[in-house]
């Protein structure tokens, strides 16, 4: 089962004035990246977002995210998210703040 292309088109809506985004298939789905340094992504089944582990908490205080655990272990720094909300505009604004946040402060790549 592939990712939800409608779903990528929101996250490409959110980030369409941000400089620095690319988009990279991988995991099954598909990674934005802002400054070569992964961001946000979907895949089947809903999708993922990299708030770093001092967000993680505020993160998953949000309603629709989980435990990132893609490998079979838990990913700090992560949280998975359901369509519910990446179908949200509120939740998923909160969600990819938190993400822009982190990111934004690495090093480019």
């Amino acid at each position: 089962m592939a990712y939800d292309e409608g779903t990528a088109s929101i996250l490409r809506d959110d980030l369409n004035e941000r400089v620095g985004i690319t988009e990279k298939k991988m995991f099954g789905g598909l990674c934005f990246m802002l400054k070569g340094n992964m961001l946000c992504g979907v895949h089947p089944g809903g999708g993922m977002f990299r708030v770093g582990k001092n967000n993680e908490a505020a993160a998953r205080a949000i309603e629709g995210t989980s435990e990132m655990d893609f490998t079979g272990r838990p990913m700090a720094g992560f949280v998975n998210v359901d369509d519910d909300l990446l179908a949200d505009d509120n939740r998923r604004a909160a969600v990819l703040a938190l993400a822009l946040e982190f990111v934004d402060a690495l090093p480019p790549k």
